[in-house]
């Protein structure tokens, strides 16, 4: 059967065209093949282009009212299509089961693409995904410019966790340059964050007080506080692929129990790359962290401080901290200070292995410091490695 007559499929003219937008969701790259041919929306159409609405995408335009009249057209069901461009905009609100959708062209050094930016310095946040069930974020460049004093990226606060699960994704999107957290979640339950870039935010690249996530493929880089924070109950997520770097500090973990953190790339924390510390609800439980490559941390950390540490486990129980490889280092181009003064750091343990890790130069001054107080069944053994050597 042809392309040109199986039910559901696209047509060859509108498969190209979708296909020279650079790699949308199909259905995505339908509805803008189509639009983009002159064809008019049916009475029943799902697919909302913020043009029609009266969205300029010139950096000139305040496209706020435009994009969130969109945004409400699709609720419930709809495809938000934000064309390439650069739209200045205050707070918009997104629906359940509304996909808000672009074209990603952003680089590591700036926004590209679908560019949203932020105009309202009183805004709490860009978008507000708070209610907003199974939507989906993808494609976009959202643009803080640093506005206000603790404006994020996303957000989700909800005042308790109710019934049902949030079930929202982020995908292929920038979120850079906001004064608060790149994306803050409160009381989240249930999302995936991937193939993602949160940066240069003055807050956390992500933070949560929630459950249930899948952080996979993404850049968390040069966020003022942690690359993903974890301060108040939180549970159950799992972080593979991630470049984590640059941040205030890499993952921090308060409490909170059932993480599986493999195959990152912590590269220059300004404080300790993976910090597992007691919390509120308790101790971090239950994680498994392995395969992971921890270089350089401390940036900025006083050189015989517990903060100049590759990593600090206080207070855990059941965790694993296996296979993994601990660097010393400075930074780009020789600048910068050695760092860190410690490998692994640990205290008040009780049922964890720290065992068959690397730390060729792993340190400047101890590989593995033992602050007491351990409990039964924690066995730390074969973690060879030396303190570091400058080459001659």
């Amino acid at each position: 059967m042809s392309s040109n007559t199986a039910p559901g499929m696209f047509n060859r003219r509108k498969l190209a065209q979708a296909a020279a937008l650079g790699g949308l969701l199909p259905a995505a790259g339908y509805a803008t093949a189509a639009l983009s041919a002159g064809d008019a929306p049916s009475a029943s159409s799902t697919i909302f282009d913020v043009r029609r609405f009266g969205a300029r995408g010139d950096g000139k335009s305040d496209d706020t009212k435009a994009i969130q009249s969109a945004i409400d057209a699709g609720a419930h069901g709809g495809a938000v299509f934000v064309p390439p461009g650069l739209y200045l905009s205050g707070e918009l609100q997104l629906m359940p089961h509304v996909s808000i959708i672009g074209v990603a062209a952003w680089s590591y050094r700036a926004p590209g693409g679908s560019v949203i930016r932020l105009n309202d310095p009183k805004a709490a946040c860009l978008l507000n995904i708070t209610g907003a069930f199974g939507v989906s974020v993808e494609g976009l460049s959202l643009e803080g410019g640093n506005l206000g004093a603790s404006t994020h990226g996303i957000l989700l606060n909800k005042p308790d966790y109710g019934k049902e699960e949030d079930a929202f994704r982020i995908e292929r999107s920038q979120v850079a340059h906001f004064s608060g957290d790149g994306v803050r979640l409160v009381r989240a339950w249930c999302f995936s964050i991937r193939h993602c870039m949160i940066a240069h935010n003055g807050g956390d690249g992500v933070s949560l007080r929630g459950w249930d996530g899948f952080l996979l493929d993404n850049w968390l880089s040069g966020n003022r506080g942690a690359g993903f924070g974890a301060r108040q109950e939180n549970a159950s997520c799992t972080f593979t692929a991630n470049r984590i770097e640059w941040n205030g500090e890499g993952i921090l973990i308060a409490g909170g129990d059932g993480y599986n953190i493999t195959g990152n790339f912590f590269d220059r924390s300004g404080g300790c790359a993976l910090v597992l510390r007691e919390g509120a609800n308790g101790p971090c439980e239950q994680m498994n962290i392995t395969g992971n490559y921890l270089k350089r941390s401390g940036k900025t950390a006083k050189p015989e401080s517990h903060d100049s540490g590759q990593v600090r486990m206080e207070g855990a129980r059941g965790v694993t901290f296996t296979g993994n490889n601990l660097q010393v280092g400075r930074d780009d181009g020789g600048g910068g200070q050695l760092s860190p003064a410690y490998g692994i750091i640990y205290r008040g343990l009780q049922h964890c292995v720290i065992s068959n890790n690397v730390l060729h130069n792993g340190a400047l001054k101890e590989l593995l410091l033992d602050l007491g107080g351990n409990e039964t069944g924690v066995v730390v053994k074969d973690n060879p490695g030396c303190l570091y050597q400058a080459k001659s």
